[in-house]
């Protein structure tokens, strides 16, 4: 890291909890997704992914054990 990092890193470092996570808001924000990554999805698109999961296994359980096993 270089120095004037190292310091922007000591002085966000003093700062306020909101204000930390405003800046690694920021700073996160701030790389773009590389081709290929998927772009993040935002609270509505995660709500409708999770229901359409809960509802593949509900529809079909076996699958949550074929799930579980490739995690492995």
């Amino acid at each position: 890291m270089t120095q004037l990092a190292t310091e922007l890193l000591a002085t966000a470092l003093q700062l306020p909890d909101e204000d930390r996570a405003s800046v690694t808001e920021h700073l996160l924000a701030s790389f773009n997704p590389q081709p290929g990554e998927a772009d993040p999805l935002d609270d509505a698109e995660i709500l409708v992914e999770l229901d359409r999961r809960a509802e593949e296994l509900r529809d079909n359980p076996a699958s949550a054990w074929e799930i579980v096993k490739e995690m492995r």
